[in-house]
């Protein structure tokens, strides 16, 4: 199978659809829970049956606070977030809920961060993706540095990476206005585990190459790649589906609180595989052809 040949169609699919991504960030952006924006969240049980997300919004709105979002659970649970209300805030929130249809509700999880934590977690978040990808391009260049100009293979991975990371909190903005998903600290836990599984889906298939390159040096490059990318490809794939039905048995029969975190990993894993076999190899054959753009044309060249 002619993967490389088909470079420009995969490297093209890949531009628009990073393209869009980066559309819908910078329009809509991401729906940041409170770890991020600071405030409140309060998950309510109630007993006596379900009172309707509408009076839990305006027994909210009697309580001070007309912005609050309230998200139905299921089961006469409701998920409320809202700014930072202290104890006696969410004491005056309790006592308008108490007088709503379904009483008595229960308080079972309640969560405060202040805007000092906030802005310390966004920092930390973003520290922590620019520290990954370096630790990546060193890892690499010095993994693969019996291979002649391993920074190609490095920046080629950080490439694949970065890529990963940009469609999938496109992914994730678009969900946030589809079904209320939120961006919190256990989101970054879920972005930086994609970008190890990215990393590692690479590597299996340079490695491949890095084995083939030495064994036919003379060989052009661009059949060697193809090769690698053959012989790896049912590897990838195969870890890839047995991943992926993991994480969607958990996202079906796991709880609420879990979701968005799996769903982060399941875009990560479906992304990452598509990365490393259609983008990170791909970048690897333009760089050796000295043609960067994926539509351009260029001579053949031994490498």
């Amino acid at each position: 199978m002619d993967i490389v040949g088909k470079r420009r169609i995969f490297l093209t699919i890949s531009i628009v659809l990073a393209t869009l991504s980066v559309i819908v960030l910078g329009t809509s952006g991401l729906n940041l829970g409170i770890d991020f924006t600071s405030g409140t969240t309060v998950t309510y049980q109630f007993d006596g049956g379900d009172p309707g997300a509408a009076d839990v919004v305006e027994a909210l709105a009697k309580s001070g606070h007309p912005g609050a979002v309230v998200q139905a659970l299921g089961d006469a649970q409701y998920f409320i977030r809202t700014d930072d209300l202290g104890n006696s805030g969410l004491n005056a929130v309790n006592d308008e809920i108490a007088k709503l249809d379904g009483a008595p509700a229960r308080v079972l999880d309640t969560t405060s961060v202040g805007a000092s934590v906030a802005e310390d977690t966004v920092s930390n978040a973003i520290t922590a993706v620019i520290v990954a990808a370096i630790f990546v391009m060193l890892y690499i260049m010095y993994a693969f540095r019996s291979v002649p100009n391993s920074y190609k293979y490095a920046f080629a991975a950080v490439v694949a990476l970065m890529h990963d990371v940009v469609i999938v909190l496109g992914a994730f903005a678009v969900l946030g206005i589809a079904i209320n998903a939120e961006v919190n600290a256990i989101f970054i836990v879920g972005i930086l585990t994609v970008i190890g599984y990215s990393v590692n889906d690479t590597i299996v298939i340079f490695d491949r190459i890095r084995e083939n390159v030495t064994l036919a040096p003379g060989r052009d490059f661009r059949t060697t790649v193809n090769l690698s990318i053959n012989e790896s490809i049912t590897r990838s794939l195969g870890t890839s589906i047995t991943t992926m039905t993991v994480i969607i048995a958990m996202l079906l029969f796991g709880g609420a609180s879990l979701r968005d975190f799996l769903i982060v990993l399941l875009a990560g894993v479906m992304v990452g595989t598509y990365s490393s076999i259609f983008v990170a190899a791909q970048v690897l054959v333009l760089w050796e052809r000295r043609g960067f753009l994926p539509w351009r044309r260029v001579t053949p060249t031994n490498s």
